[in-house]
């Protein structure tokens, strides 16, 4: 069994829990992969979600080997055979403790923010990794939670190594797992997409959970066809951005999401919503298509503006900047306001392909932003060819160290931050100002 990305399994996984609903359980990520899956998990059960912040305790000069684990709450769980096995000096494991707690204190600050750790005592916790190599960390995770006070420890993951299984489940109630393939080499060979989750998706997928951005599931009416979406309208919102997705991702991305966020806090509105089908999507060749993705952006923006009153911008990636930018220029370019639609605000690409607008750049009027990371030379490239092309005010911001799905520590804040100046300079007329 195969996983498209984090939000695949995640969604796959829930389908296997839904047995523990009426138990009310409490849904707990391991950082930093297993919050994207513990995500879908805690939305399909309506179940409260947090991150589990352990730390293990590495035998000096051997830290492979284990002697213990430390959770928050000062939870300590520790092998005293193994620190007999070891030999090493009680102040070099003493070391080793200080050493993890202060960074089990620091992660759980940057995950949980301002947000209180949710309490466990009596509670069903479900323990949601994306995949176990040896299942040291995830047995560190189940006897922190056993000994927070959980009444009943469900481990879950979507794969690991059978042997590794069977080891854990003396640590677990039960043990939930999708794939258990003989011949596992790693986590990252079962996922089409295992690009690196960044500490800043972990915060924004915590945040969202927490109800600190507040949706509503809507069908777009895209020309006919039927499209899933998220609609966040901050309260006196006059300005929605519209997000395209690149290919292979949908309106569920870890990154996406997290522009969304800071955009919201900005007093922004957002749609994320899937501009492909179920169906379309399993055919990569429709993922490439960008003029029916521009088509379908632009019909979807002709369905917000009727039912709300507000000026619209778009933020795409990778390939879901060319739809927006040939749908802003399409818009441009039949004269927008003899017509009744008044043009496209601003756009903000991210790492994306504005190549693949064609002809159609030169017609775009919305002030543009490109953002490119400097490590993404290929696409640095064209974005630098297209900023010759464009016609409108247009900038290219240039994230340093940054590749193209920007993991790096830092670099999707950074994509956040200037999407979030750039929108509200152009969105958000002054007082006074009418919108235009």
């Amino acid at each position: 069994m195969f996983f498209t990305d984090r939000t695949d399994a995640g969604r796959r996984l829930a389908e296997a829990l839904r047995h523990l609903q009426g138990e009310k359980p409490v849904v707990l990520g391991l950082p930093r992969g297993g919050v994207p899956v513990a995500f879908q998990v805690a939305r399909v059960l309506g179940a409260p979600l947090d991150v589990i912040v352990v730390r293990k305790l590495g035998v000096p000069y051997h830290r492979e080997l284990g002697f213990g684990a430390i959770g928050e709450g000062g939870v300590r769980v520790i092998s005293e055979d193994i620190v007999r096995r070891s030999r090493a000096r009680r102040e070099e494991l003493a070391t080793v403790e200080r050493a993890e707690e202060a960074e089990l204190a620091r992660q759980a600050r940057r995950f949980r923010a301002h947000r209180p750790r949710m309490p466990l005592r009596g509670r069903t916790v479900i323990i949601v990794d994306d995949g176990i190599a040896t299942g040291a960390t995830a047995a560190a995770a189940c006897q922190v939670v056993r000994a927070q006070g959980a009444a009943r420890v469900v481990l879950a993951v979507p794969v690991a190594p059978p042997d590794s299984l069977d080891s854990l489940r003396a640590e677990a109630d039960e043990v939930v797992c999708l794939a258990t393939p003989r011949a596992f080499r790693a986590v990252g060979e079962w996922y089409e997409d295992f690009s690196q989750t960044s500490d800043e998706e972990v915060t924004a997928l915590l945040a969202e959970a927490a109800g600190e951005a507040v949706e509503t599931e809507v069908e777009v009416d895209a020309a006919g066809v039927r499209l899933l979406g998220d609609l966040n309208l901050p309260e006196g919102a006059g300005a929605v951005v519209m997000f395209a997705h690149g290919s292979g991702s949908s309106r569920h991305s870890p990154r996406n999401r997290l522009v969304a966020a800071a955009l919201n806090r900005a007093g922004l509105g957002t749609l994320l919503f899937d501009l492909l089908t179920v169906e379309e999507e399993a055919d990569r060749a429709n993922v490439f298509d960008i003029g029916t993705l521009a088509r379908r952006l632009a019909a979807a923006t002709r369905w917000l503006r009727e039912r709300e009153p507000v000026r619209i911008g778009y933020f795409g990636a990778s390939t879901g900047a060319a739809a927006a930018l040939l749908a802003a220029g399409t818009f441009a370019a039949t004269n927008g306001d003899r017509t009744g639609e008044a043009d496209i605000g601003a756009v903000v690409s991210r790492g994306g392909r504005p190549d693949l607008a064609g002809p159609r750049l030169a017609d775009v009027r919305a002030p543009t932003l490109l953002i490119v990371g400097g490590r993404d030379t290929r696409v640095l490239d064209l974005n630098r060819q297209a900023l010759t092309e464009l016609r409108c005010e247009c900038r290219l911001v240039v994230v340093p160290r940054a590749t193209h799905l920007f993991e790096e520590p830092g670099a999707l804040d950074r994509v956040a931050e200037l999407a979030r100046d750039w929108f509200t300079m152009h969105l958000v007329a002054p007082v006074g100002q009418p919108h235009g």
